[in-house]
């Protein structure tokens, strides 16, 4: 490991922000207006509002990161009395990682998909450290084990695309601490982290913290993280900051009546559904999908890779079954088992008590209609080419609904007005939407064939707090009004009491408990479940 930089002193000032104003490059129209912060050394700022309030925007600004569109009209961002708009390029560079290093929120447009990330961490060492050959390799793996990394020897070696979403955003977190920076920006880091691994960061962080006297900006939606996390808070609204003031004093008494909005949009962790009707819908007998491993000159399988290991359960009509646990438990690979599009090594999947798994694709057709699904990332299933109402009638065509142009276009404005849309929307393009209003219109796309499943793969969890309570609470008023049923995969057990009737909670592959909503919410039997829960952040001090 590299020498310790000199530690900055305690309550000194890392980064000034002052009247910092970005504009619309084309318009000049204000997106961030007269934004003014300081960031302190062994501190937490958080800076929270909704999508679009521009928190973002803020702190790609600060590093010189806007894209073409904007442009920074006014303000400064001070660093160790250096003005970083007044820097060449080349000397920015120098600041970007050194001195001042960020975390984006999606690992997956931030890392080169044709290198290792090993090297990718490794690459970020090289520019700013001596450190070459087995020196390099072993700093990388020790920032790989500190961030919570499985087997970092191993994923050392390993692509962007074999790792899951949640390693993807712990690399990303690597390769921001690797230089030892003085101002760290996490722009929404543990958006796609389960509970646990989501601790552990957010512990790591905090240690730094206090530990290198880091000056930290945290950019989140999650106002649980905020409170067991921050030190200071301050709420941006339309461009704008509203409210500043430290946690206790934000959560205990919030003076802005969106700050307020902001809070009361959490999961009540207190309330439980009841229990929907017992009618099985879709039922799993001992499922198992095993990937094989390969090694050698000829790729021979020496063994199998276990991700689904004999899972039993069964989803009522009308019921919400969440399915939680850690990234790489096995939960969004049973949801692709459910629909078909991983084949599994035994077990049965019966849905209205015909078996489904390993028939023919045009076998399957008929039930693509009964089953739909919702995925995480809203912007990676849509194409970009085709409006809104091209995507909702994609659906619609493929799976031979019998409707004639005029019933399939009133069929679309329904859709939309439903997911709370307005019918003018059908003729955009998906760019020209938020996520929460993207994540809509996957709704509207998967209700579109009126299924009587949905699968749906951590769809609220890039949204901010406000937008995912009205999304939740979207499902649930479909549900009430068309009977649907839902499998919810989810790593946020914050909204499942809100959500669900069932709960099933995974493990490498098994399913080492199930029970109803409040049952395992309340008094969780096996320890992992245990450890889940207890990771979970809340309000309460």
């Amino acid at each position: 490991m590299n020498a310790p930089k000199p530690q900055q002193t305690a309550g000194s000032v890392c980064m000034r922000v002052s009247n910092l104003t970005v504009v619309l490059a084309e318009s000049g129209e204000p997106i961030v207006r007269d934004v003014s912060f300081e960031l302190t050394a062994g501190q937490i700022f958080a800076l929270v509002g909704e999508s679009g309030s521009g928190k973002s925007v803020t702190s790609l600004a600060a590093m010189r990161l806007l894209p073409d569109a904007l442009k920074i009209s006014g303000g400064s961002v001070d660093v160790e009395g250096t003005d970083l708009f007044a820097l060449s390029e080349a000397r920015m560079q120098e600041i970007r990682g050194r001195k001042v290093a960020m975390i984006f929120q999606n690992a997956m447009s931030a890392l080169n998909p044709v290198q290792t990330v090993g090297a990718q961490v490794a690459e970020t060492l090289k520019l700013h450290t001596p450190l070459r050959g087995a020196a390099l390799r072993q700093r990388v793996v020790q920032l790989f084990t500190e961030v919570g990394i499985p087997d970092p020897e191993q994923r050392f070696g390993f692509f962007p695309h074999q790792l899951s979403g949640g390693q993807q955003q712990r690399v990303m977190i690597a390769m921001a601490l690797a230089c030892e920076p003085d101002v760290l920006i996490a722009d929404e880091p543990t958006t796609a982290l389960d509970v646990t691994i989501q601790l552990q960061v957010l512990n790591l962080i905090r240690e730094l913290t206090r530990s290198r006297q880091l000056a930290v900006l945290l950019i989140t939606h999650d106002m649980g993280v905020v409170r067991n996390t921050a030190d200071e808070v301050a709420v941006m609204y339309r461009g704008e900051l509203i409210e500043r003031a430290s946690v206790d004093q934000f959560f205990h008494n919030p003076q802005q009546a969106y700050s307020r909005k902001l809070i009361a949009a959490l999961p009540d962790l207190g309330h439980f559904r009841a229990a929907a009707a017992e009618e099985p819908l879709l039922v799993l007998k001992d499922v198992k999908v095993h990937f094989p491993i390969r090694r050698g000159l000829l790729q021979r399988t020496v063994d199998h890779t276990r991700a689904v290991d004999g899972v039993s359960l069964a989803i009522g009509r009308g019921e919400t079954f969440a399915l939680v646990g850690e990234s790489g438990s096995g939960k969004s690979t049973l949801g692709r088992a459910i629909l078909n599009l991983e084949d599994i090594a035994g077990g049965e999947i019966l849905f209205r008590g015909e078996p489904i798994q390993g028939i023919g694709r045009s076998a399957m057709l008929p039930y693509r209609k009964q089953i739909q699904v919702i995925f995480q990332n809203p912007f990676s299933s849509m194409n970009p080419r085709m409006t809104v109402g091209d995507i909702i009638a994609e659906g619609m065509i493929s799976l031979g609904l019998a409707l004639s142009e005029d019933a399939r276009n009133a069929r679309i404005r329904e859709l939309l007005e439903r997911v709370q849309l307005g019918a003018e929307h059908a003729r955009r393009y998906p760019h020209e939407f938020s996520g929460g209003q993207l994540q809509r219109i996957a709704i509207a796309r998967a209700l579109a064939v009126n299924p009587e499943l949905i699968i749906c793969d951590e769809p609220t969890s890039a949204l901010d707090v406000s937008i995912r309570a009205e999304v939740l609470e979207l499902l649930a008023e479909l549900q009430r009004e068309f009977g649907v049923s839902y499998l919810f995969i989810t790593h946020d057990l914050s909204i499942v009491p809100t959500l669900a009737h069932k709960v099933g909670v995974m493990q490498l592959g098994k399913l080492v408990e199930q029970g109803s909503a409040k049952q395992i919410l309340t008094a969780p039997q096996h320890p992992y479940t245990r450890a889940l829960l207890a990771a979970v952040p809340r309000l309460e001090d």
